[in-house]
């Protein structure tokens, strides 16, 4: 049997009196200088697994994201609330030559740096991942942006909406007879985020073997491109253009979403054969999946709108619960289309805790979704919320070395708050 690898510590360790908890990622120490979604998401996903996950802050405003959102009526961003969960706030100013010395420092003693800033940022701070590497050559860069860090397009601004766009989402998001829809959250950005962060674990692996680090690239639109299935090779080997459908699938029928008599909406999803006949026998009418339009697969796919209209008049009899109820007699998969209220109120989302609440020093008890995925031995967990601007500056710099007198000297220049 061969002995397990140990993980290749970084250039030099920090003393750390932060509580990392007991997640998989304990003792991992991630610099994020990254704002807004793309880059903080990576660094929330990762600090949810309970990596030591310090973020470098500009020090008047901090990242953008605290003012954005619906702010409670206390001033707090709720937003910040979760995706500022589980880092400390190092409130450093990266465009002087001091605060320069303090992240290099800094980064010089960790595992991962993730940054979402223009591709160049970096360099231009004189904190590019080529000189960071020689001084810890264990360190891995992710670095997040729209368009990549190489290519004609990585010096353009890149935003979530461009990147959905460019990687072929926003094309078939949509009713046919409305223009390209977006999907209500910025699912580019978090997308971007989930791959870094993958990509982050993965040199992290093979860091084990080598010894070295390396740069992590991931841009927006190729995070987007990697989840749209076989659009690319159904138009260049078919000929087939993926447009946008609404609710449904084209010729994936019974699969759509139907009304309830108390106003609700309610997803069926039936098309499988056995399944179609199991629903017509909830519906009071088993002669439906013998029906020639409606018997296969082919079938149903080629009658989908008379199909759908059929579903519908028999749904909208019941109310939401009770037809619920019914087609899980009949072992049809059926769901409610889910709002924060029956979140909030499901037994299955209590019993898995998939929402939980987190105390917080001005909104008191926050609910935010709790850490996925869900491990049997080393689960993740929430330690705090969004925290204060600079709030960890002063803990983070003793870290560092800096004595008191250093400390507030600092704080004077204007490099720290």
């Amino acid at each position: 049997m061969t002995q397990p690898i140990q993980p290749t510590p970084p250039a030099q360790a920090l003393t750390s009196t932060a509580s990392t908890g007991s997640g998989p990622l304990a003792g991992l120490r991630v610099v994020e200088m990254g704002q807004l979604i793309a880059g903080p998401f990576c660094g929330q996903l990762l600090g949810d697994m309970g990596a030591d996950v310090i973020k470098i802050e500009e020090p008047t405003t901090g990242d953008p994201l605290r003012q954005w959102g619906r702010a409670h009526p206390r001033g707090e961003s709720l937003w910040w609330a979760v995706l500022g969960r589980n880092k400390r706030s190092l409130a450093l100013d990266l465009r002087r030559q001091e605060g320069q010395r303090i992240a290099r420092e800094l980064i010089g003693g960790s595992d991962v740096l993730v940054e979402n800033f223009r591709p160049g940022s970096l360099e231009r701070w004189g904190l590019s991942p080529a000189e960071l590497m020689r001084e810890n050559p264990g360190l891995i860069v992710v670095r997040v942006s729209g368009f990549g860090q190489t290519g004609p397009y990585s010096s353009r601004p890149g935003y979530g909406s461009i990147g959905e766009a460019m990687g072929g989402l926003r094309h078939v998001v949509g009713d046919p007879s409305t223009p390209p829809s977006r999907v209500g959250i910025s699912i580019g950005d978090t997308l971007a985020a989930t791959f870094a962060a993958l990509g982050a674990l993965s040199a992290l692996h093979e860091r084990h073997r080598s010894g070295r680090g390396q740069i992590v690239d991931s841009s927006i639109y190729e995070s987007v491109l990697a989840v749209m299935e076989s659009l690319v090779p159904d138009w260049a080997l078919g000929g087939v253009q993926r447009e946008r459908s609404g609710s449904i699938l084209p010729k994936i029928a019974p699969s759509n979403v139907y009304p309830t008599r108390d106003g609700l909406w309610v997803i069926i999803a039936a098309n499988q054969d056995t399944v179609f006949r199991r629903l017509a026998r909830a519906m009071g009418d088993p002669a439906l999946a013998d029906d020639a339009r409606f018997a296969d697969h082919h079938g149903r796919g080629e009658h989908q709108e008379e199909l759908d209209q059929l579903i519908a008049e028999f749904s909208s009899t019941l109310d939401s619960a009770a037809l619920e109820s019914l087609l899980e007699e009949h072992e049809v998969p059926v769901g409610r289309i889910f709002r924060p209220q029956e979140m909030l109120t499901d037994p299955h989302y209590a019993a898995r805790e998939s929402i939980t609440t987190v105390p917080h020093p001005v909104l008191g008890e926050v609910p935010m979704q709790n850490t996925f995925p869900r491990l049997s031995r080393t689960d993740g967990g929430i330690r705090w919320p969004g925290p204060a601007l600079g709030a960890h500056t002063d803990e983070i710099l003793a870290e560092l070395g800096r004595d008191a007198s250093s400390r507030q000297s600092l704080r004077d220049q204007g490099v720290v708050r």
